[in-house]
């Protein structure tokens, strides 16, 4: 993906690039010269309002997702690897929060058989402890 291309995501949603915002600063932890001298960890900012899609999922969206959203990454040492986790975790984030609702449980019955099984288990469970006991 080109800097000035739009990310465009699996459900269908458009964030234009130029909605994209980057900031770049130095990784923490362990990486000896690498870490000290070159910005590669990678926030992206982005407004939700920027968003463009269907007006469901830009609603879904509007329910989940607070009004600027951030990613960051600093996972690779290479500042380009750390971009492209950025637009995925972004993309990802917006599909999520843009899928509809799981459909609710329908409550069931248990079976004939597994009552029965669980009632046997109890019993030979009981017979088993009372097994145990011995009259003083």
């Amino acid at each position: 993906m080109k800097p000035d291309d739009d990310l465009v995501t699996s459900r269908g949603l458009t964030v234009p690039a130029s909605a994209l915002e980057w900031v770049f600063t130095r990784s923490a932890g362990a990486g000896g010269q690498n870490v000290n001298k070159v910005s590669t960890k990678v926030v992206l900012r982005v407004a939700r309002d920027h968003i463009r899609g269907r007006a469901v999922l830009l609603e879904r969206i509007a329910e989940a997702l607070p009004e600027t959203i951030t990613v960051s990454s600093q996972t690779s040492r290479s500042q380009w690897r750390n971009r492209q986790l950025c637009l995925a975790r972004l993309a990802e984030r917006i599909d999520d929060a843009a899928a509809p609702p799981a459909p609710s449980r329908r409550a069931t019955k248990p079976s004939r058989g597994s009552v029965q099984r669980r009632l046997d288990s109890k019993k030979k469970h009981s017979e088993k402890k009372a097994g145990r006991r011995t009259e003083w």
